[in-house]
């Protein structure tokens, strides 16, 4: 599944390392998602979503 998380998260100017401590993940967790090698669950995906203001369909959408 292709997403927009890179994108949203160099608009407000912070790292993988932040992301990943403010959604409670590694950091690895988020380069992963990031370059679509891991779908998030559920309960992530709404805390992706929580945390940019967005709809899940607004940052995740199929490939």
């Amino acid at each position: 599944m292709k997403n927009r998380i890179e994108e949203l998260r160099k608009e407000k100017g912070i790292t993988q390392d932040e992301l990943a401590q403010i959604l409670e993940v590694s950091r690895q967790t988020i380069s992963s998602l990031e370059n679509g090698r891991y779908n998030p669950s559920i309960q992530l995906a709404f805390k992706i979503g929580k945390y940019f203001g967005l709809y899940i369909e607004e940052i995740f959408f199929p490939e």
